[in-house]
């Protein structure tokens, strides 16, 4: 059970990448009361499980539907996530600090909705990951692992002037850094899996 429950909790821990979201975060809510922050980052995340779980729940009656197998969707997945970890890689993550990132108050009413929830934390690499492992695996697994990560997201951002002050903003741009590498080797193997798939003699 605890290795089923591993293979769905690590991909998509690599795929909404927690300390890379915070940086945005940071970015998006200044100005805000710590209250407003904290209700922003409950949103946010209940949000992202919502889109992400229903994503993933009727991923499999689509790609049935459609008639594509779970090595079609790899393949096109991975293509996917290996394009935006390789443009989260070159570009700059580091947050904003002119007047311009303070939000409006029209703006701070849905922040937790767009752009956090979507598509900060429930992105196309998180979405793709939940399908691919719903398609993949067993439905339990993905589920609870989709609810771990987010509630760790949801910590996160919960508490994350206290952990910028502690890691500092470099460091946290740079374990972004680093979890979007990991994210480009699962595309890698996604695109490798679903070669092997398709050339298996049926």
């Amino acid at each position: 059970m605890s290795h089923r429950f591993l293979l769905a909790f690590l991909p998509l821990f690599v795929a909404i990448d927690p300390p890379g979201i915070l940086p945005f975060f940071l970015s998006l809510t200044q100005g805000m009361s710590p209250a407003q922050k904290k209700s922003t980052a409950r949103t946010a995340s209940l949000t992202a499980f919502t889109l992400s779980l229903s994503f993933a729940l009727a991923g499999r009656t689509v790609l049935d539907y459609l008639g594509l197998s779970i090595w079609d969707f790899s393949i096109a997945g991975g293509i996917l996530l290996l394009v935006i970890s390789i443009a989260d890689l070159l570009k700059d993550q580091t947050p904003r600090t002119d007047v311009n990132a303070v939000p409006a108050l029209s703006f701070q009413r849905s922040l937790g909705v767009v752009p956090m929830g979507i598509p900060i934390i429930a992105g196309p690499a998180t979405l793709t990951t939940a399908l691919i492992l719903s398609k993949s695996g067993p439905l339990w697994a993905v589920v609870t692992a989709l609810l771990t990560n987010i509630l760790i997201v949801h910590a996160i951002l919960s508490n994350g002037e206290r952990i910028n002050r502690i890691i500092g903003k470099t460091l946290s741009t740079a374990v972004g850094k680093i979890f979007s590498l990991l994210l480009a080797a699962i595309a890698v193997s996604l695109i490798h899996k679903g070669i092997m798939g398709l050339l298996e003699p049926g």
